[in-house]
């Protein structure tokens, strides 16, 4: 198949053709990226939608009812579920997410589950370029879902329009504990298993904390929004909350910036895969190989800074 067959199918919103690209990309194919070049034309009208927060706070359970409420606004979502340490699943939704398998069958659906491979930040690598396929598809909404590992999660900030952090009552000190973290980066935040006790006081801390950051700094304060888990409950109050953040991002022409950041980003991933395959090559080709150059620091030839010079001198000429 050509690229510009690819490119057509996945425009036409072709499930298996996007499922194989993104297959490749996962998994750093070099023919993959120049589809991908050709298809950042179609990417940059889709609304990146990133959640994040603590384990266990029900991050899966909130999205699948996010997916309910778009699809009766009849528009196409995309899933990424980013996964701690499962490899590419070929788009099965792993662990408590196997609560979005209902949505397996709606053509308006696109879900794919990307292993971090131990990139840090709460994202895969590749995160990214599968964002750009799901654009291209056609989808008015793309959820991210991080892995859940607190207050490092803080990539996400870097691909999504809107942040939610989501949290849960009862975590008492914790709420503490991602103030320098993930508080910075919240454009929503939602207060899950609101029928728990405690969530008042969650409330009530979270807007203490908000509101002190906001008078400091003189920027928007984020609006709390209490949701309850499987019933569903106050996803339609987040889902107004998410649209009114979309609107003031247009408004006040943010959104261009995010996406002129997501881009710049990109460039600095793409500059890293493609000098570190040239690192390797020469590792490979011109030093003897890892073996080799283990035996060299072993018997003390040499050490890893005069190792580090001559090679990005090879690479760079």
């Amino acid at each position: 198949m050509t690229t510009s067959e690819i490119i057509q199918k996945i425009r036409s919103g072709d499930i298996r053709t996007a499922a194989r690209l993104i297959r490749n990309i996962d998994d750093g194919d070099e023919l993959a990226y120049g589809i991908l070049k050709e298809l950042h034309t179609f990417s940059g009208s889709s609304h990146i939608i990133g959640i994040t927060g603590n384990p266990g706070a029900g991050k899966s359970t909130l999205i699948n009812n996010l997916i309910k409420a778009f699809r009766n606004q009849n528009k196409k979502v995309g899933i990424v579920a980013i996964d701690p340490s499962s490899p590419f699943s070929g788009g099965a939704i792993l662990g408590d997410r196997i609560r979005m398998q209902e949505h397996s069958n709606d053509p308006g659906v696109f879900m794919r589950s990307v292993a971090t491979r131990g990139n840090l930040g709460g994202l895969s690598a590749s995160t990214s370029s599968i964002v750009r396929v799901m654009e291209a598809m056609g989808n008015d909404v793309i959820i991210i879902e991080t892995v859940g590992v607190g207050q490092d999660e803080v990539d996400i900030i870097k691909l999504a329009h809107t942040t939610i952090v989501v949290t849960v009552p009862g975590l008492g000190d914790d709420i503490q504990a991602i103030k320098a973290g993930i508080l910075e980066i919240a454009d929503i935040f939602v207060v899950n298993k609101a029928d728990k006790d405690g969530v008042e006081k969650t409330i009530r801390d979270l807007r203490l904390m908000l509101e002190l950051k906001g008078n400091k700094e003189g920027i928007r304060i984020p609006p709390i929004v209490t949701t309850k888990g499987i019933s569903g409950e106050g996803t339609e109050n987040l889902i107004k909350e998410i649209e009114n953040h979309r609107t003031y991002l247009i408004s006040s022409g943010k959104d261009n910036f995010l996406n002129a950041r997501r881009d710049y980003i990109e460039l600095l991933d793409i500059l890293k895969i493609n000098i570190g395959r040239r690192i390797d090559n020469i590792i490979e080709t011109g030093t003897g190989g890892k073996e080799e150059i283990l035996k060299r620091l072993e018997r003390r030839e040499t050490n890893p800074y005069v190792l580090a010079e001559d090679i990005i001198k090879k690479v760079f000429g």
